[in-house]
């Protein structure tokens, strides 16, 4: 199971992929559906959709 929040080093969250076992340590743990990522030129937003329908989002 991989844990996603503001500390996990960019190249763990670019490794991620469909299917891995991901939570944020509270209440959203699940597998990955979709995982889709932007540039707001300050941040890289990354943005994991779970099976369960719920989404970790995580700007670095």
């Amino acid at each position: 199971m991989i844990r996603l929040n503001n500390e996990t080093p960019s190249e763990v969250l670019q490794e991620v992929k469909k299917g891995d076992l991901v939570t944020d340590t509270f209440s959203k743990t699940g597998l990955v559906e979709s995982i889709e990522t932007d540039d707001d030129g300050l941040y890289k937003i990354y943005s994991f959709n779970l099976v369960t329908g719920r989404t970790i989002t995580i700007k670095k």
